[in-house]
């Protein structure tokens, strides 16, 4: 929430981040994410005085949101299985090496995925809600496991109070329009993974015979956008340096009918083709930015423009979100391989270095400790010191861990932005946070 501070001023950038935009001068405190209006003395004698001081002395510094402290362990609320490790497309730079994970293709076993589904359940209690993922590789190459996980968890939460919600991230070249019946019956979240329009898609996810796969995938989907109401059909871009056309793309996706679209930067491949390197992130920061005052103009029109990174760290600032943790990977979260394998997340699935037990007996507790000991942001480097560290958690782990940090100035960047546009559209379109 945008409060009206009168003489307040801003801190230096380990404890705030001033910025401007035309309504003023405006702070984010980052223990907390608080934003407010400010003087313009006020954001002058910030910038230049040690920021914990002058927060302490105003009384914008009386609680300390986010400590060094580390929970041992968290319950279990969200698993994703891994319910083909195996592909029928060739993606450049997959992080799952074309489904595998570096082992023999295969499906998971089904006594594993039932045990996994009864895990998700040990813990909760009627009201609360847990999360059941389906990823792959391509997951619908083994939809009978899928439609017995999801009956399976339904009827569990329907008999304990819990409610199950269901998502799949698939590439959409085996979809049905049976398959959207069955989405649309359960509620699914569906994330379709397209990287670009026609001939820029092709190139970055063709089939393992090499042809594109453009056509194929929207052949397919049309049926589920037609359908959807229940169920949210969406796209998910991976961005790399021969698909940084983003106005084009999501103009396209969005005219097609998916509910939202989104990007995400591809920082970290086993082969290391297409990542991401700095010239490519701050061309893609620009063209974020291009979408986002898109996302601005509509919205103040009233019109909806659905361009998921901005809508979500809009709502989070509004939100005053501030976590120590990018995620909840490792924590409430893991990925569960073909084998019945608990892993930090879905990107970790068969890295040994980030296995935390098994479906059988459960999460590794002393494993779970340390890693979120370790994983703290408090403990990352250069985040301690970051003005957006509690925004954006330190970053993906699988990422950080693969690569390093090579993304920093562009998530800043994006967050820079995300709070200038948050300040604007509070002024310009109030009913949108309504």
């Amino acid at each position: 929430m945008l409060v009206q501070i009168a003489g307040v001023q801003a801190p230096e950038q380990q404890h705030a981040h001033v910025f401007e935009t035309e309504h003023g001068f405006h702070v984010l405190i980052v223990d907390g994410s608080r934003v407010y209006s400010i003087e313009e003395s006020i954001a002058d004698r910030l910038r230049s005085d040690g920021a914990a001081g002058v927060l302490k002395e105003i009384g914008l510094r009386n609680r300390t949101f986010v400590t060094d402290d580390a929970p041992e362990t968290i319950a279990v609320r969200s698993l994703s299985l891994a319910v083909a490790q195996k592909c029928n497309l060739a993606c450049t730079y997959c992080y799952a090496q074309e489904g595998s994970f570096g082992t023999e293709p295969k499906n998971m076993d089904r006594e594993a995925a039932r045990r996994a589904v009864e895990l998700l359940f040990q813990n909760e209690r009627p009201g609360e809600s847990v999360n059941l993922a389906f990823l792959g590789g391509e997951p619908l190459v083994n939809r009978a496991l899928i439609a017995e996980c999801t009956e399976m968890a339904a009827g569990i939460g329907r008999d304990a109070g819990v409610r199950a919600n269901f998502s799949i991230t698939t590439n959409g070249t085996l979809l049905t329009a049976e398959d959207g019946e069955f989405f649309e019956r359960h509620g699914f979240a569906v994330t379709i993974s397209l990287d670009g329009i026609g001939e820029v898609h092709d190139r970055l996810r063709p089939f393992r015979g090499g042809q594109g796969s453009y056509a194929r995938v929207i052949q397919k989907v049309r049926p589920l956008l037609a359908m959807q109401q229940r169920m949210q059909v969406s796209a998910r871009v991976t961005v790399t340096p021969k698909n940084l056309q983003l106005r084009e793309t999501l103009d396209e996706l969005l005219d097609l009918g998916f509910h939202s679209a989104g990007f995400s930067p591809m920082l970290s491949a086993p082969s290391g083709r297409d990542e991401m390197d700095a010239a490519s992130l701050q061309q893609m920061l620009q063209q974020m930015i291009e979408c986002g005052e898109e996302f601005e103009r509509r919205t103040v029109r009233g019109e909806r423009y659905a361009f998921a990174n901005v809508a979500t760290a809009i709502r989070e600032i509004h939100k005053g979100t501030h976590r120590p943790y990018p995620c909840g990977a490792g924590g409430g979260y893991f990925g569960v391989s073909a084998d019945g394998g608990l892993y930090a997340c879905h990107r970790f699935v068969q890295d040994e270095g980030a296995y935390f037990g098994d479906v059988w007996q459960g999460v590794n507790h002393d494993t779970q400790s340390r890693w979120l000991r370790e994983r703290h942001v408090h403990k990352q480097s250069p985040c301690s010191g970051c003005w957006a560290r509690y925004m954006c958690g330190g970053g993906c782990h699988h990422e950080v861990i693969h690569r390093g940090r090579p993304a920093c100035d562009y998530i800043r960047g994006w967050l820079d932005y995300c709070l200038k546009a948050y300040v604007r559209l509070q002024a310009g379109a109030p009913e949108y946070f309504a």
